[in-house]
């Protein structure tokens, strides 16, 4: 079970980053199942691993409610694969990055380069670099390093940060921007 991020996000901000998407996402959730016609808020995350070969592409949230079975395969699409271990996300890093996602209208799905991250993995990876710190929000399943070919690492941070839900890092040497649930802040270039 993971610690609860108190800071960052406001619910008013995430609403209002998925209101200014809900008209871009509507029109490719028209074959959705028969349940979601007439659904008026929708969430949907779309992402693959190079490192285990998985695909995610669900609506994890429809009016309101979180869908269970949906947030636990985002759980375990976004374990340490390292590890294999498995932990619950904040599901508010999540909504930033549908939202970040939205923002930029792209269909490309998202490349997951880290989710959770087990203190076992963090203190190899932190061994190994600079950038990675002590107390990641990786280790408390509220961060994602993440990458799309179509945008660049700039785009992407922009989108992210319009979201006002937390931190947002940018990665261009390794072509990645971090995206988390925690206090609202902005770092590299």
């Amino acid at each position: 079970m993971t610690e609860k991020c108190t800071t960052g996000m406001t619910r008013r901000a995430l609403l209002g980053a998925f209101a200014a998407t809900t008209v871009a996402a509507a029109p490719t959730l028209s074959n959705a199942a028969g349940f979601l016609r007439g659904a008026g808020d929708i969430r949907r995350i779309r992402m693959y691993s190079g490192r285990t070969g998985e695909r995610l592409d669900m609506i994890y949230w429809i009016e309101g409610d979180y869908i269970g079975d949906a947030v636990n395969e985002i759980n375990q699409f976004m374990r340490d694969w390292r590890t294999d271990d498995v932990v619950r996300m904040d599901l508010r890093t999540v909504d930033i990055m549908a939202a970040a996602h939205n923002l930029m209208d792209v269909n490309e799905p998202y490349m997951l380069l880290s989710g959770y991250r087990s203190p076992k993995t963090n203190a190899m990876l932190r061994s190994r670099s600079g950038g990675v710190a002590k107390n990641s929000l990786h280790m408390k399943g509220q961060a994602a390093d993440l990458r799309l070919s179509s945008r660049s690492v700039n785009q992407i941070a922009q989108a992210a940060s319009a979201c006002h839900g937390g931190g947002v890092g940018r990665y261009s040497g390794s072509n990645f921007v971090h995206m988390d649930c925690g206090a609202v802040r902005n770092w590299g270039g």
